[in-house]
């Protein structure tokens, strides 16, 4: 399987960037192929407005990286895993970028859009994430966020490594070993077990055996 792991913090040695790391061994020593990007290599702009700034073909006008990583590494992956700070108690600007400009390729006055969207579904979503409050819910907003973008493209929603620091490499020193928990995420990332019941799903009333 194939997983596409997007660091999205301009730090490229921050704590979010090292989890993001630490995931990408975790699926490599399981056999899968993970690659690692980082947003800032790719992600110069903000999603506009479509009907203005289209080109009459129907291609996106922004002209930066996004276009060939979105559809020729986003799409045929198997797996997204995204990595942020937490920043304002949301994700990174450039993690909320990238999420926003895929819709410049589903949108129906795209050329391609059936096929994107048909690309888009049935992927496996991670979340890593790195902040230096500890509070609970510091992480509700981005979890809420993600978990609502795998709903709406019919993909499941794997989980969460949170790892807890402010300078660079905090997070190595963190007691809850979020280095280590990445790692195994990543391992364990195609063959975790999902659930999202609906009222009518048909289960067992048991998880496990």
């Amino acid at each position: 399987m194939k997983a596409l792991v997007l660091s999205s913090s301009p730090r490229r040695n921050g704590n979010s960037a090292l989890l993001a790391e630490a995931v990408s061994q975790g699926l490599a020593e399981a056999g899968h192929e993970a690659e690692l990007l980082f947003a800032d290599d790719f992600l110069h702009a903000f999603l506009r407005d479509c009907r203005k700034c289209r080109k009459p073909d129907g291609e996106c006008s922004i002209e930066d990286g996004f276009r060939s990583v979105f559809l020729d590494r986003y799409l045929p992956a198997d797996g997204f895993i995204a990595a942020t700070p937490i920043y304002w108690y949301g994700s990174s600007a450039q993690l909320k970028a990238f999420l926003d400009r895929t819709f410049c390729y589903y949108a129906a006055s795209y050329p391609g859009s059936e096929e994107v969207i048909r690309g888009m579904q049935g992927k496996r979503i991670g979340l890593v994430l790195s902040s230096e409050e500890t509070f609970p819910m510091v992480s509700g907003a981005v979890i809420c966020q993600i978990q609502e973008f795998s709903r709406y493209t019919r993909s499941d929603f794997v989980g969460v490594v949170h790892g807890y620091g402010n300078a660079r490499g905090d997070v190595l020193r963190d007691p809850g070993e979020p280095m280590k928990a990445a790692r195994r995420f990543g391992k364990e990332f195609f063959t975790r077990h999902t659930s999202d019941y609906q009222i009518d799903t048909v289960r067992s009333g048991r998880v496990w055996g």
